[in-house]
C-alpha cells in the first residue's frame, strides 16, 4: 500500500495521543506514518534538510523517536508544513488518502472540546478524518468494536468500505446500527392493535433492509463478524452510547455536487463528535 497515514502534530497531549493512533493504523496496514507540524511560514529556501527537523518544537522530536522505539519496523517522516493548519493538514491528508487530528478531552458538559482545527477538516477534507481525543489508547482497543452508522434507504459505499476494512486490519467485530423512527403511541384502527406489536414489525422490516445493505459487503469482507441493529434512539445518540465500548465510530459526511461556501458536518456526525468516548471517523461521501 503506498499511501501513508498524515496526522497533525503540536507538542500537545491531544496531538501525542492521535500520532499515537496514527502510529497503529499506519503499522496495521502497512503504511508509513508522515508526522505534520503545521503553521506559520515558509522556511528560509537556505535551510538544510536537518536544520528543518531540528526546527521543530522539542515534543514534536521526541514523540517522533518515542513512536520509532514502540514500533520498530514503522516508517515515519517528521516535517513542518507553513500555512494555515487546518488547510494544511487536509491537503496532506487529501494527498494520502487518511488524516488523524486530536481532540481535548471531555468538556464541561460532558462533550469534546474538538477544536477549529479539528472541525474544519472534518468538514473539508476529500477524505476520512479520524478525530481522536485525549487520552484515548494507541492501539485502539485494537479487538473492540468497530461501529458505524448506516442509512439502508440509501447506503454509502465509501462509509462501509472504511468500516470494514478497519475491522478487517483489527480483527474486530463490525456493529452496524441504523436509526429508525419506531412508533410508541396508540394506534387507532378498525380493529384493536397492540402498538408493541406495530414496533416489532417494523424494527424487523428495517432490520431486514439494512442486513440487505450489508451482504455484498459481508461477502467482500468474510472474514469480519458482523452485528447489524435497529434502534429507535436518534442516531447521534445511538452512536455516541454505542462508543463506549468501541475502538471506533464511523459516520459520514455527504459532500454535495456543487461545493457550498462553508462547508458542514451534518447533524449527526456533529453529534457524535462532540459527545464520542473513542475516536471517529468522519468519511465523505457523494
Amino acid at each position: 500500500m503506498s499511501h501513508a497515514v498524515v496526522v497533525g502534530v503540536d507538542g500537545s497531549a491531544q496531538s501525542a495521543a492521535a500520532a499515537e493512533w496514527a502510529a497503529y493504523q499506519a503499522h496495521r496496514s502497512g503504511r508509513v506514518l508522515r508526522m505534520i507540524h503545521a503553521g506559520g511560514v515558509e522556511p528560509a529556501l537556505s535551510a538544510e534538510p536537518m536544520d528543518l527537523v531540528q526546527s521543530l518544537p522539542r515534543p514534536v522530536l521526541e514523540l517522533r523517536d518515542r513512536l520509532a522505539e514502540v514500533l520498530p519496523g514503522l516508517q515515519i517522516s517528521c516535517k513542518h508544513v507553513p500555512g494555515h493548519p487546518a488547510y494544511a493538514l487536509v491537503a496532506a491528508g487529501d494527498r494520502e488518502g487518511l488524516l488523524v487530528i486530536g481532540s481535548r478531552g471531555l468538556g464541561g458538559l460532558t462533550g469534546l472540546l474538538v477544536g477549529s482545527v479539528a472541525l474544519r477538516a472534518a468538514a473539508h477534507a476529500a477524505c476520512p478524518v479520524v478525530l481522536v481525543r485525549a487520552g484515548t489508547d494507541g492501539d485502539g482497543g485494537v479487538q473492540s468494536d468497530v461501529v458505524v452508522g448506516v442509512d439502508s434507504t440509501r447506503p454509502c459505499a465509501e462509509v462501509l468500505a472504511f468500516a470494514f476494512e478497519q475491522a478487517a486490519e483489527r480483527g474486530a467485530k463490525l456493529r452496524a446500527l441504523e436509526s429508525r423512527n419506531l412508533p410508541t403511541g396508540r394506534y387507532v384502527t378498525a380493529a384493536p392493535v397492540d402498538p408493541p406489536e406495530i414496533t416489532d414489525a417494523l424494527a424487523a422490516e428495517a432490520l431486514v433492509r439494512l442486513q440487505d445493505a450489508l451482504a455484498p459487503w459481508r461477502e467482500k469482507f468474510p472474514e469480519v463478524r458482523v452485528e447489524a441493529g435497529v434502534t429507535g434512539w436518534p442516531a447521534g445518540r445511538a452512536l455516541v452510547e454505542a462508543s463506549r465500548s468501541a475502538s471506533l465510530v464511523v459516520v459520514g459526511r455527504r459532500t454535495p455536487k456543487i461545493r457550498p461556501a462553508v462547508p458542514g458536518l451534518g447533524a449527526v456526525a456533529h453529534t457524535v463528535l462532540h459527545h464520542t468516548h473513542s475516536p471517529v471517523a468522519v468519511v465523505p461521501h457523494d
